[in-house]
């Protein structure tokens, strides 16, 4: 019942992935960050992604970004945090209790990335380190990009995190936190403002479900009709 009832909000959160999809490419026509984010943040990525198809998988480095991805996930919602096994071919943290926030968690929290500007801006509070900005850019591409590329790989694979979910409802939950941290990121190093990306993703949402509404609407008076001229 639970997996039917989350199938059902997986289906009606579709058309806010478009909306929301909409969004972010408004949000990226409009943002135009400074001379070393507008190449140092790409660059990265693409290290990332080349590093992931020609150079061995850190397969364990990723585990271990997965199960920390848990366990803070866990200890953010009450669980209790008990052993963690980390290994090439998987990994396993126990916690006392599990939702499909702190399932999904890996899929959509960036561990390393959020390590890396955690460090940045924990360092930052005693050092001036404004000179290595640009290397802290790269760094940020880099883990992003280490983080798609598994992600999208491991979701290729069966995942028992998503098949306990339903992999609709686990999709497009991953999809559109991921669209969120990608926003955040560029209202922080742009001209974007939450102001603006909050309405923007408001008219986007109320257009895109006004259209699914009446699309159905206009579905269900072919049906109706045809259903009307065979009684006749």
């Amino acid at each position: 019942m639970k997996k039917f009832l989350k199938l059902l909000i997986g289906l009606l959160l579709l058309p806010l992935g478009w909306a929301a999809s909409r969004t972010v490419f408004s949000l990226l026509t409009t943002t135009t960050p400074d001379a070393s984010a507008g190449w140092a943040l790409p660059a990265g990525f693409l290290i990332a992604v080349l590093g992931f198809f020609l150079l061995p998988q850190a397969f364990r480095t990723y585990v271990l970004g997965h199960e920390m991805s848990h366990a803070i996930a866990g200890l953010l919602m009450g669980a209790r945090v008990g052993r963690m096994k980390i290994g090439r071919e998987g990994g396993h943290v126990e916690l006392s209790k599990s939702n499909f926030v702190i399932a999904l968690a890996p899929y959509f929290f960036p561990f390393y990335t959020a390590l890396v500007i955690g460090l940045w801006y924990g360092l930052g509070f005693f050092w001036d380190i404004s000179a290595y900005e640009t290397l802290w850019l790269i760094l940020v591409g880099l883990t992003w990009g280490f983080h798609v590329t598994f992600t999208l790989y491991m979701l290729s694979q069966h995942q028992p995190d998503v098949h306990e979910h339903g992999r609709i409802f686990s999709y497009v939950v991953i999809y559109l936190v991921n669209l969120f941290v990608v926003s955040l990121w560029m209202i922080v190093i742009g001209e974007p403002t939450f102001q603006g990306a909050a309405q923007s993703l408001s008219a986007e949402t109320v257009a895109v479900y006004t259209a699914v509404w009446a699309l159905m609407w206009q579905g269900w008076e072919v049906v109706h009709a045809r259903l009307l001229s065979k009684k006749t």
